[in-house]
């Protein structure tokens, strides 16, 4: 077990709590991508709002502020994060990424805020919604750039979360330009899955069987990039040779990792959604309990995937 968990072991720097981070993070900026795009289709560009709007909106403050508490809880010092906001070098990686969530994170919340305002203005945070209502309002007036500049930003964070571990130089297996690329996509694809979730299970009355599909097809669409993608990575650290070529054969043969990656990776963001799309949502249909079993299973994958770069980059360094 210590291969995957044990912090005996060590080779692995970065544990779990770093996976689950990169995993929210991209989930985060998949589902404020989807949010938007669902909005933007929207003719009126108003109320009332799809459910896949509205749950993306939703997860993507959310699942930001969780990721970062648990960032936050994995530092050494967490009481002395606060160094993190007010230090910069723009020249680490690490940095420009806190200046990104800085304000994306924030915005994201004021976004939501936007989208559930007649609910907050009705609950115990009423009264400040209201103090707030003249921002509030002109954010409104402006909502299409005000998203445009929310969408740049998120879209900036899934990026940014592949940056983070290709700007390691010791791990042969995150020195690829590819990974934050792949990143992105998967994020965008665990977006997508998750506003396709909440949106059913909790928003059941806004649900537009058009979007549905319209979203559907746009995973479908993001799955064989992704698939691509991870073919292109492995391949380019093989013909790189060396350390590298060492590192990627060893990560996809080798050990417990190599069966994350096959059966988690693949089997779950690739094979079962492509069988489900295949069969059961053929032409898609809409099937509700299908429709949730392709989404839980391309957030699994895309969890899969986090962890599986993750570690087996730490484990994996080229060397027999």
């Amino acid at each position: 077990m210590n291969e995957i968990w044990g912090p005996e072991n060590p080779a692995i720097v970065w544990h779990w709590l770093i996976a689950v981070y990169l995993f929210l993070a991209g989930l985060s900026s998949g589902a404020m991508i989807t949010a938007l795009s669902v909005e933007w289709m929207n003719p009126q560009k108003k109320a009332p709002w799809d459910a896949f709007e509205r749950a993306g909106v939703l997860i993507a403050p959310l699942s930001i502020i969780l990721g970062l508490g648990l960032l936050i809880f994995d530092l050494t010092k967490p009481l002395n994060f606060y160094q993190l906001l007010i230090t910069y070098n723009l020249s680490s990686v690490m940095s420009l990424g806190v200046l990104l969530l800085l304000f994306y994170t924030p915005l994201s919340a004021i976004y939501a805020i936007m989208r559930y305002r007649g609910t907050l203005e009705r609950s115990f945070v009423g009264g400040l919604i209201r103090a707030f209502s003249g921002i509030l309002d002109w954010l409104e007036s402006h909502s299409l750039w005000f998203g445009r500049l929310v969408f740049a930003l998120a879209g900036g964070v899934g990026v940014y979360t592949g940056f983070l571990l290709s700007a390691v130089q010791t791990f042969p297996l995150y020195n690829s330009p590819i990974l934050p690329i792949l990143f992105l996509a998967s994020g965008l694809s665990s977006g997508i899955a998750a506003c396709i979730c909440v949106g059913l299970l909790f928003f059941e009355k806004e649900v537009s069987q058009s979007t549905t599909k319209y979203l559907l097809t746009m995973d479908l669409r993001v799955i064989p990039i992704e698939s691509l993608l991870i073919f292109a990575l492995f391949v380019g650290l093989y013909f790189q040779g060396g350390e590298k070529a060492i590192a990627a054969v060893t990560a996809l043969s080798l050990g417990t990792w190599a069966w994350v990656f096959w059966v988690g990776v693949i089997g779950f963001s690739v094979v079962i959604p492509s069988v489900i799309a295949l069969t059961a949502l053929k032409n898609h249909a809409y099937k509700v309990n299908f429709i949730l079993l392709n989404a839980f299973s391309i957030m699994i994958g895309v969890f899969a995937l986090r962890m599986y770069i993750l570690y087996a980059g730490q484990l994996h360094l080229g060397v027999f």
